[in-house]
């Protein structure tokens, strides 16, 4: 229920946002009142607790509410960020705030509005309301909205086709990212636009047309689906029958502590973009970040990244940001805006919105976190990632793995049901099945296999 925001009691047939009508880039104000968090007061009773946003509001100046921007079938409103005398030809970002935020509220603590200063390109914040969502979710799980030339897809891509011709962005540069609903609702356009967008960032999202309805959004949310990278992938290629690509590049980011969004929804987007792109499961390199983060590359043919996946060590459900003044830092901490890793940066750069075509790929010498204690071998097995640390004898174990509990499974040594991941033999439960949990296996005989965490030793 927390990201699907009790779509059964959304209504509809008011704007998005009240009050009078404003154009171009004039700053918008905040409305005040107990009314306004009404719907806060209820998400507090209720798991979608985990979305709500606190956030300290800075000055909205910069940002201004566009009107006129099409049909609008999804009922959204649109605000835009553009740096002062920006030139034509630059880039385009969407950025999707979560369930009961609002576009300043994304405009404020994201870091986008920074980085467009820095970079030069001008950001769209869409935004939902109650009218359309108790909890002013974007509705990812509902296929009347979320799907191409319906609902709020169609009004975000009329949002795009506005700004273009506004600002004079660059059609071949234009991405979107989001946060939580926001997130389902981007890798939901990227799967029923990839001819709009180049590229797409998810945080703490869930992969493109997980539910379709209502009553499998918590589904979704809580638990693996138990699908293949195939059939994960052929849920983007129906989005839009024919297409062929190019496809997007698509950036993933997720804590391994989320309570909200189940860590395995990270796994999942990984298995569904890389097989969309055609490319396998494992990392072609992984290299270590600030704020315990992990990054997993999964490169395209050429040899450049076509999937990043974030994986942050104890984060929970949000946004991961990183205020301060150095390079790498931007945004404002706060209620589901996590002071970890400024996302957006790094984002950024492997979008190539810093005047890079796109970011490379960690060397070599960043070696994969799960690889073991001695030099891979080639494996029989495009998803088994490691190899034993040491060669059989009588006096040691058959084996010692230490990888993360998903390449476990994949490999053969452990088995997983209802999303927990379980050492073969033994049966014991080695926690979530995802790429974040980590443990060493040994195997003590023939496919019996058991936790050795503190060491393998004969």
């Amino acid at each position: 229920m927390a990201l699907a925001g009790l779509a059964g009691l959304a209504r509809a047939g008011r704007p998005a946002r009240s009050g009078p009508a404003r154009t171009g880039r004039e700053p918008r104000r905040r409305r005040s009142g107990p009314g306004r968090w009404a719907g806060a007061a209820l998400a507090g009773a209720l798991i979608a607790g985990g979305l709500l946003t606190g956030a300290p509001q800075a000055s909205a100046a910069g940002l201004g509410q566009v009107t006129g921007f099409g049909t609008n079938p999804g009922n959204l409103a649109m605000y835009s960020y553009v740096p002062t005398a920006l030139p034509a030809g630059k880039p385009l970002v969407v950025a999707l705030h979560g369930c009961t935020q609002t576009a300043t509220d994304y405009y404020n603590n994201s870091g986008w509005a920074q980085l467009a200063d820095r970079w030069g390109f001008a950001v769209v914040f869409p935004q939902t309301g109650s009218a359309n969502n108790v909890l002013s979710c974007f509705s990812w799980f509902d296929s009347s909205k979320d799907t191409r030339g319906k609902g709020e897809a169609l009004s975000v891509k009329q949002m795009v086709d506005k700004a273009v011709a506004l600002y004079g962005s660059d059609p071949s540069r234009v991405y979107v990212t989001g946060l939580s609903a926001g997130a389902g609702m981007a890798a939901d356009l990227l799967a029923d636009y990839p001819d709009v967008f180049a590229g797409g960032s998810i945080a703490s999202g869930l992969p493109a047309q997980c539910a379709t309805t209502q009553s499998a959004a918590s589904g979704c949310q809580n638990s693996n689906q138990n699908l293949t990278p195939a059939q994960w992938g052929d849920k983007v290629r129906a989005s839009y029958p024919g297409y062929t690509g190019p496809w997007p590049r698509v950036a993933i980011w997720h804590g391994s502590s989320d309570s909200t969004v189940a860590p395995v929804n990270a796994t999942e987007l990984r298995d569904q973009w890389t097989n969309v792109w055609g490319i396998g499961q494992n990392a072609s390199a992984t290299q270590a970040l600030p704020g315990n983060t992990t990054l997993s590359v999964y490169n395209d043919g050429a040899g450049r990244p076509a999937v990043q996946l974030y994986s942050i060590s104890g984060m929970g459900h949000g946004l991961p940001v990183s205020p301060g003044s150095g390079t790498t830092n931007c945004g404002q901490s706060g209620a589901y805006f996590l002071n970890t890793i400024c996302s957006s940066y790094y984002t950024g750069l492997f979008w190539g919105l810093d005047g890079a075509t796109a970011t490379a790929s960690p060397s070599p010498s960043a070696s994969p976190s799960s690889s073991p204690s001695s030099s891979p071998s080639p494996s029989p097995s495009p998803s088994a990632s490691s190899s034993p640390s040491s060669s059989p004898s009588p006096s040691a174990p058959l084996g010692c793995w230490t990888d993360n509990n998903y390449n476990q499974v994949a490999a053969g040594r452990a088995h997983q049901s209802g999303g927990y991941a379980y050492a073969n033999g033994s049966n014991q439960n080695m926690g979530l099945w995802n790429l974040f949990v980590t443990h060493t296996l040994k195997e003590t005989s023939a496919g019996y296999f058991v936790v050795a965490d503190s060491g393998c030793g004969a």
